[in-house]
């Protein structure tokens, strides 16, 4: 292991993420699939469950998934923590800003309740400012772009199948910008 310590990134999806991290020289030092929504909850309520609830059950909802979403973070972290001593910080996929009017517009619920939903990167910077880690927020839409520059790699998909060769799933949730932040 790396003496120096690592970086997590994160590839969130609805209720999960997988956690990469990586030494400052790109060692893989540990990747996992963490859970962060309790079973039987929804993974992303005000999508579909709460649209379908009166306001306050809807509202009340979102509250249990946000409760679920920061616990099941803290346990993440303290996972990785425990396979990786020192981290240097944890990369996080940087969310969208929405008006009050698109959040009820498209899902049915006040804007306030939909951003307090404690989404995966939310939960998750939460449980990393707790520990006193930095966190450092990547646009999805520029990380390969950036990545192709940090890593200096002309042909990113080339050396990332090698990448992909070399360890296995989950691959494809290794995204450059923990080698951009070294």
């Amino acid at each position: 292991m790396a003496k120096n310590g690592g970086i997590i990134g994160v590839s969130d999806h609805g209720g999960w993420a997988v956690l990469v991290t990586v030494a400052r020289d790109g060692t893989l030092l540990d990747r996992r699939r963490v859970e962060l929504v309790d079973e039987g909850l929804p993974k992303i309520p005000h999508h579909s469950e709460g649209q379908r609830l009166p306001i306050d059950q809807a509202v009340e909802l979102v509250e249990r998934v946000r409760a679920s979403a920061e616990r099941h973070a803290v346990l993440a972290l303290d996972a990785v923590a425990s396979a990786v001593p020192r981290i240097l910080g944890v990369a996080l996929r940087k969310m969208p800003a929405a008006s009050t009017h698109d959040c009820r517009a498209n899902h049915g619920l006040p804007c306030a309740e939909q951003c307090r939903l404690g989404d995966v990167p939310q939960a998750l910077a939460s449980a990393t400012e707790a520990r006193g880690w930095p966190v450092h927020w990547y646009n999805a839409k520029s990380v390969l772009s950036a990545a192709s520059q940090a890593l200096c790699v002309e042909n990113l998909d080339a050396h990332f199948q090698q990448v992909r060769k070399a360890i296995g799933p989950p691959w494809n949730t290794i995204t450059s910008w923990q080698w951009r932040q070294l």
